[in-house]
């Protein structure tokens, strides 16, 4: 929860305004400020004052504790013109809070935490748990030393400028280890408890299993990610209580598909219970990995029998490939989801002119893989190849990465090994339909003229289709200097089913600085004229040119009652 303090009519103003924005996430502290301050203090994780910074820090001065446990704080001038992050900027959220606060209210994010001011991803927020010395690492990185990343277990992590070697060292690591001075603990969710329990196991016995399983094989509970077990077994009260005490998802499988995992300690016992011969063992290893901690049985103190079994497994590292439309080329129109996903990328894979266009965007430590025209199929490749290896990969393409783009040939190659990530673009053909007016306000079709992958005659098929069919057309890939006779030709096609005075837009560039846009006819359009970068727009039959912006009615009897 959010608690929101003001002190005037001005600061209620913004403070209202936030409270409608976020109305299940917000609790308006009213009263006396300093009485507001210290119960946002003691109920909320985060908190939002609209005054004056000096004011903020004199109120919460004597409430600070630990910067662990302390509620991220940002306070927002009385004008709405910053969100000012002032305590908690990484352990509390604040960063992220004044960046959502100042889109909310049109404010301008004020962030001065030394890596974000950077552009760096700090060791305290690359989404796992860190030990050790987290402030004099982050230092060394910042002042350009070097510093060596040791994975010991592999797993995705955003874009850190490590070295092969160095001084500083941060070790990738499930193992139950203490830091050495100068290095930082990061703990991947790596391990699967899975677990097992008789009717009415207590809550006690199935942690203190665990708990002495891990430590008996020197694992940190810190890197459990998860407590399996059988369906059968989602509300057994024991089970349900350790994983939340442990702080992590009860995730539960059908006995079948326990059933078919093949364990080295099957037993008679679960499978006339749950209907499987292996409860712990399976649970822990159904989605792939190595079995650390075979299945073991509790203890008790009373000499009766053990209630509850145990295995380990540390699961493979899931990499992630974001598929990524950039849009048309013009900065604004590169969505916050994409955005994002480029920062958030340890690894970007993209043709070299892409990738030029958003390098400014990628985090220090990003590894750029980049290559030049008519590689797609082996930038694909490259991508899915990173992300089996368990890295955070974006893999960039112009438009939306699923039209003509990246996304069909990274599919082709990507398995049920790898998390995949489609994130939408804005096509050209949008990009340039927005340009000219509203050419797509009826069924529309994209045709890429090229014949480089498909055939010709199978793309005059297409054609001829759109045209029987009175479609708007918009023609990709439409010129080149190894082409020029493809438009021609479709433009032919479309005559033949359309009147000469059809409007046709062409855009070149669109949205970008030197873009250009024309309305001409079917007739009027020299083929000469276009090139690779240039999409062309063929109006149907109702298709009008209204002040010079292309037209098509959402639906003929529009057309019908015009007339």
């Amino acid at each position: 929860m959010i608690g929101l303090i003001s002190a005037t009519a001005a600061g209620a103003a913004a403070r209202d305004r936030l409270a409608a924005a976020w109305p299940e996430r917000t609790r308006v502290y009213d009263g006396p400020v300093g009485d507001a301050v210290r119960a946002a203090f003691a109920e909320c994780e985060q908190v939002v004052c609209f005054l004056a910074t000096g004011a903020v820090v004199r109120l919460i001065a004597p409430l600070l504790g630990d910067k662990a446990s302390d509620p991220g704080v940002v306070c927002v001038d009385e004008g709405g013109r910053y969100a000012v992050s002032l305590v908690g900027g990484h352990g509390g959220g604040a960063n992220e809070l004044a960046r959502e606060v100042g889109e909310a209210l049109g404010a301008e994010p004020v962030v001065t935490t030394a890596t974000d001011a950077v552009g760096m991803s700090g060791l305290d927020t690359l989404g796992l748990p860190a030990e050790g010395d987290v402030a004099g690492v982050t230092r060394a990185l910042l002042d350009g030393e070097p510093v060596a990343l040791d994975a010991e277990v592999p797993w995705p992590l955003p874009p850190v400028p490590f070295s092969a070697e160095g001084a500083a060292r941060v070790r990738l690591t499930d193992r139950a280890v203490e830091s050495l001075p100068g290095e930082v603990l990061l703990r991947p969710p790596s391990l699967v408890v899975g677990v097992g329990a008789s009717k009415g196991a207590p809550v006690d016995e199935v942690l203190e299993l665990v708990r002495g399983a891990l430590r008996d094989a020197g694992l940190s509970p810190r890197s459990v990610g998860e407590l399996a077990t059988v369906d059968a077994k989602a509300e057994e009260p024991g089970i349900v209580e350790a994983a939340a005490r442990l702080g992590v998802p009860l995730v539960t499988y059908p006995a079948e598909e326990l059933a078919a995992i093949e364990v080295p300690h099957p037993s008679d016992a679960p499978l006339a219970a749950v209907g499987t011969a292996s409860v712990a063992e399976a649970a822990a290893l159904v989605r792939g990995g190595e079995l650390l901690v075979p299945k073991r049985k509790s203890t008790r103190e009373d000499g009766r029998p053990a209630m509850a079994t145990c295995a380990v497994a540390r699961r493979p590292a899931r990499g992630r490939l974001a598929v990524v439309g950039l849009g048309p080329g013009a900065r604004d129109l590169l969505t916050p989801r994409a955005k994002a996903e480029l920062r958030r990328a340890s690894v970007l894979v993209g043709l070299d002119q892409y990738v030029d266009q958003i390098r400014d965007l990628l985090r220090p430590g990003t590894r750029i893989l980049e290559s030049g025209l008519g590689a797609e199929e082996e930038r694909a490749r490259t991508a899915v190849a990173e992300a089996r290896k368990g890295q955070a990969v974006a893999l960039i393409g112009s438009g939306d990465a699923g039209v003509y783009a990246m996304a069909s040939p990274a599919l082709a190659e990507a398995s049920d090994d790898i998390d995949v990530v489609g994130v939408p673009g804005v096509t050209a053909a949008l990009a340039a339909a927005a340009i000219l007016g509203a050419p797509l306000g009826h069924d529309h079709v994209s045709i890429s003229l090229s014949d480089l992958h498909t055939p010709w005659e199978v793309i005059e098929r297409r054609v001829r289709a759109a045209a029987e069919a009175d479609i708007v057309v918009t023609f990709y890939n439409p010129r080149s200097r190894g082409r020029d006779w493809q438009l021609p030709k479709a433009l032919a096609i479309l005559a033949e089913h359309r009147e000469p005075t059809t409007p046709v837009g062409v855009v070149r560039n669109a949205s970008r600085p030197d873009g250009t846009a024309r309305v001409t006819t079917l007739t009027d359009l020299d083929p000469a004229t276009v090139d690779m970068m240039t999409v062309v727009t063929v109006g149907n039959t109702a298709t009008r040119d209204v002040a010079g912006r292309m037209v098509t009615p959402r639906g003929y009897r529009w057309q019908e009652a015009a007339s």
